[in-house]
């Protein structure tokens, strides 16, 4: 199925000083914004605490339901409305499980003082410790890591060294904005938003790997030629696969994201940012990167000889 003609020839490479540019805003915005609120948003599951899911028989606010559980001492509370339900929301507490037993008993209990017997459904009750989630915290990091370790050798092994390079900072490309997009709308990062952090960056590599195949491909084809036309001829031959796999994937993500409901919300918002920013850093970050390799040795390679006939 072609979505393109066969001999489309968008100058895509002439654009990547606009691409990278591009790029270091939307970076810098995510970093900016993570230094003013200082830090992700972590959810339970890395910052430690507790969380009462509450369904209410009559619309309420979150504000009234904040006043209601003060005689709890939960600490530091946030009460927030949770998905498309007006009668349903989040509570969250500092304190532990430990301080905490029964949790899910005494918040129904004052609620239903409040609202009536049978006004109030507990429809989920979480707690993590604090050093439990500082542990999940850091094996979460490393996860991501070592995928990019892993990465940068397969890819240096299957193709060469400088590939590989650009392959790996382009997945951080698209890790980092993504991050940078969770904490600009203040979303949170708990365990399932690093399992979607790791699919970005195996969707992305896919895509990233099938233009690097047709480069050298081409240039064993085309070894005459600059090897910015090379590049920029690889990437629009695997243009028209590129819309149709991004294309399809996003209607499923962007469905799941409408439709899917409060509890995988965040992690349909992690994948379609994602694979937005995957498909794009495939054609304008990843290759690009590799003709800046091969510009930068050249040029070290000009100041040497110079030097040496000097």
């Amino acid at each position: 199925m072609q979505l393109v003609k066969p001999d489309i020839n968008i100058d895509f490479v002439g654009r990547r000083k606009l691409a990278f540019g591009l790029s270091i805003v939307l970076i810098l915005v995510g970093l900016v914004s993570l230094v003013v609120k200082g830090g992700p948003n972590y959810g339970i599951d890395f910052a430690g605490g507790s969380l009462v899911q509450v369904k209410f028989a009559e619309k309420t606010r979150a504000t009234d339901i904040k006043e209601t559980l003060a005689p709890l001492k939960l600490g530091g509370v946030v009460v927030q409305q949770f998905g498309d339900d007006a009668n349903e929301f989040l509570v969250r507490a500092q304190a532990t499980s430990s301080e905490l037993k029964g949790l899910g008993k005494k918040v129904q209990d004052v609620l239903e003082a409040q609202y009536g017997a049978g006004k109030v459904e507990i429809r989920r009750v979480e707690m993590v410790g604090p050093q439990v989630g500082k542990d999940l915290r850091q094996k979460g990091m490393k996860a991501v890591a070592f995928a990019m370790i892993a990465i940068l050798i397969y890819i240096t092994l299957r193709f060469e060294f400088r590939f590989a390079v650009g392959a790996v900072l382009a997945l951080a490309h698209d890790v980092l904005i993504t991050l940078g997009a969770f904490s600009l709308f203040n979303k949170e990062i708990d365990l399932p938003i690093i399992a979607a952090f790791l699919a970005i960056i195996g969707y992305s590599l896919n895509d990233t790997i099938i233009v690097y195949d047709r480069i050298r491909e081409n240039m064993g084809r085309y070894h005459k030629e600059p090897f910015p036309v090379i590049v920029n001829r690889s990437v629009n031959e695997t243009l028209s696969r590129t819309i149709l796999t991004s294309g399809t994937t996003l209607l499923v993500v962007a469905a799941l994201f409408i439709f899917g409901g409060g509890v995988i919300h965040n992690f349909a918002f992690a994948l379609l940012v994602g694979v937005l920013i995957g498909t794009y850093s495939s054609i304008f970050v990843a290759s690009p990167l590799v003709i800046l390799w091969q510009d930068v040795k050249k040029s070290r390679s000009q100041v040497k000889a110079a030097g040496g006939k000097a």
